[in-house]
């Protein structure tokens, strides 16, 4: 398998680095990372100052080799009537988005300290891990630990590890 990973506004080398190497390791994937990628046209909804999640997934299926991608950005985003989401994929699809703005432990990105940027990392790799695994048919799974677990908060995130429980693991290999 291989997952492209596609930048889309001004997004840190360190959250490159984090989510190439998280689904490296569950995934045991190629990856490619692209270059940056300007906010695609028509992506921001001024009523809500949020970003389309579903543009940033169009984007990176145009930019992406064919096989599984990503988009990942710093900006806020949503999907239909939701407030926000991490991230967005489209089931047993090639296309997936990861936002880290409300991944964020504090207002300057939880990179003050190094246990901040430690847990900002976690919730990076944990986010792309989760939603590539929305494109190889993995659905939402019960087991709080999973990495494919429901999470709508931070602290749902912070509670799951960074890999598949057995019956999910099973599910794609």
């Amino acid at each position: 398998m291989h997952v492209d990973i596609v930048p889309v506004g001004d997004v840190p080398a360190a959250v490159k680095r984090e989510a190439s190497s998280g689904l490296r390791s569950v995934y045991e994937c190629d990856v490619t990372v692209h270059e940056e990628q300007p906010i695609p046209d028509g992506a921001y909804d001024s009523n809500r100052n949020q970003y389309r999640a579903e543009e940033f997934i169009e984007l990176a299926s145009r930019i992406g080799s064919g096989g599984k991608n990503i988009a990942l950005t710093a900006k806020d985003l949503f999907y239909r009537r939701r407030n926000y989401v991490f991230g967005l994929a489209y089931l047993d699809g090639n296309g997936s988005v990861v936002s880290t703005y409300r991944l964020q432990t504090t207002t300057d990105g939880g990179l003050a300290t190094n246990s901040g940027r430690e847990v900002f990392a976690d919730r990076v790799r944990k986010e792309v891990i989760h939603e590539i695994g929305h494109t190889l048919g993995l659905e939402h799974c019960d087991n709080k630990r999973c990495v494919m677990n429901f999470s709508p908060t931070v602290r749902e995130v912070d509670v799951k590890e960074q890999f598949l429980c057995g019956s999910c693991s099973r599910l794609i290999h």
